[in-house]
């Protein structure tokens, strides 16, 4: 194998080996970022794998890591908003206590989604070196250029959309700066680009936890206290995030095509 294949595959069990770490953690409640983690380590798996969508090794294997992500994703919400509310010095009025996130901690560790994604990885070297023999990774270098500057392209788009989704900006942004991280070679986007694309990020991350907050604070009256102090966080917050949008079109000319 090449190289740049037998790296990737590298990666790719060095993420395995930080998976299972994170299991053990989240069956023990050991720590309080067992579960942010776990959700790094799964985004990093799919940034790795994405590029490379279409091949039979990956596919399943990209799945399985989305799967695992969904599922965590409601838990990971719930701490998000008891870290907001302790701050507000509020941590009583959080919908669910530490018993509680604990026993969400041991369901996922336990999970048959967890299950079937380590035994995915266990067999991810066999048919990854498989794919190599059959030639199904020639050119691999391209292929993930070419899905790179796919991604910038669509978010150099969506920039300048009059009527632009902050929802969807926030995840095409994500790839975009999540792809320039795990193939910075191939991304070729520079440290003060993937800077802008970071502020830019946890700007409209801090407007979308608000949008949610004030949701709830809408269905549950326990939160309305705290209503008047997050509609001003999220109007500031999404200004700060048009601001940082703006700052991104130059990174991401629409006609870009020189760079690759």
């Amino acid at each position: 194998m090449s190289d740049f294949i037998e790296h990737c595959l590298e990666r790719v069990l060095a993420l395995q080996v930080r998976l299972y770490a994170c299991q053990a953690r989240l069956t023990d409640c050991t720590d309080a970022e067992a579960l942010h983690d776990l959700r790094i380590a799964l985004r990093q798996l799919r940034s790795l794998l994405r590029p490379l969508r279409g091949l039979a090794t990956v596919d399943a294997l990209e799945q399985g890591a989305a799967v695992l992500g969904r599922l965590s994703g409601p838990l990971r919400d719930r701490e998000v908003l008891a870290a907001e509310l302790q701050r507000l010095g509020l941590a009583h009025l959080a919908p669910s206590d530490e018993t509680q996130r604990a026993l969400g901690y041991v369901a996922i560790a336990r999970s048959g989604e967890f299950a079937d994604l380590m035994l995915l990885l266990d067999a991810w070297p066999m048919s990854w070196r498989e794919a190599a023999r059959q030639g199904q990774l020639r050119d691999l270098d391209r292929r993930i250029r070419r899905r790179l500057r796919r991604q910038q392209r669509k978010l150099a788009h969506a920039l300048r959309d009059p009527a632009h989704d902050r929802h969807r900006l926030r995840l095409l942004i994500k790839r975009v700066r999540y792809g320039a991280e795990t193939y910075p070679a191939q991304s070729r986007l520079g440290k003060a680009a993937q800077q802008r694309l970071k502020r830019a990020q946890s700007a409209l991350g801090d407007w979308h936890d608000h949008l949610q907050w004030l949701a709830q604070a809408e269905a549950l009256m326990s939160l309305s206290p705290c209503r008047d102090a997050w509609l001003q966080a999220q109007h500031a917050a999404e200004k700060r995030a048009d601001d940082a949008l703006l700052a991104l079109y130059g990174d991401f000319p629409c006609k870009d095509s020189t760079r690759f």
